[in-house]
């Protein structure tokens, strides 16, 4: 019964992206979301209440995804080198928050309607733990605190999402926009090192 619920809420929180993404948000329905994910009403309003509880999960599934791949990078590279680090992160971070453009630009568009900071807030804070412990495993020495270089990396990196999801054209921009964010940390990082 368990693993049917989890499909059911995946399907449905996939039909919410999919609605948000066609009509936007004044027109998604909990009916039109239910439609889509081939439930009724009834079973939808089951697992959320509202349209705001159904966009805050849709939310927070997406950036648990770039959390995820942060914690994948701060698993794998640990022990390495302080700039390859730098890179790793903002690889994983930019792939998965622009993995599909539309799906990152539309949330985006939503957050400030469905307290998104504070989600967003929780989230920045399981990554800043990790990072830490990442840094803290780098083979050269630093000369600054592994927790507050994880800070200013993810700052730059969340400015940079910031920046690409206001842009008219993201997908056009994430190329040059990566490259000057890794410049960006790298410079940074080679302060941090004895």
């Amino acid at each position: 019964m368990q693993k049917r619920s989890a499909v059911t809420v995946d399907a449905i929180l996939e039909a919410v992206i999919q609605v948000l993404v066609a009509v936007g948000k004044e027109q998604l329905t909990t009916t039109r979301v239910a439609e889509r994910a081939g439930v009724s009403v009834g079973t939808l309003y089951q697992y959320f209440p509202n349209k705001r509880a159904l966009l805050q999960a849709a939310l927070r599934r997406h950036i648990a995804a770039v959390a995820g791949s942060i914690e994948d990078v701060c698993t794998e590279y640990r022990n390495r080198g302080l700039l390859e680090m730098g890179t790793a992160l903002v690889d994983a971070y930019l792939g998965a928050k622009m993995r599909n453009v539309k799906v990152s630009v539309a949330l985006y568009a939503i957050s400030s309607d469905i307290e998104g900071m504070a989600i967003a807030r929780a989230a920045t804070a399981r990554s800043l733990h990790r990072v830490t412990d990442l840094l803290a495993t780098a083979r050269e020495r630093l000369r600054k605190e592994p927790d507050m270089i994880a800070s200013m990396v993810l700052a730059a990196m969340n400015g940079t999402a910031h920046r690409l999801l206001d842009a008219s054209s993201p997908e056009r921009l994430l190329a040059p926009l990566r490259a000057e964010l890794i410049a960006l940390i790298h410079a940074y990082l080679q302060t941090c090192i004895d």
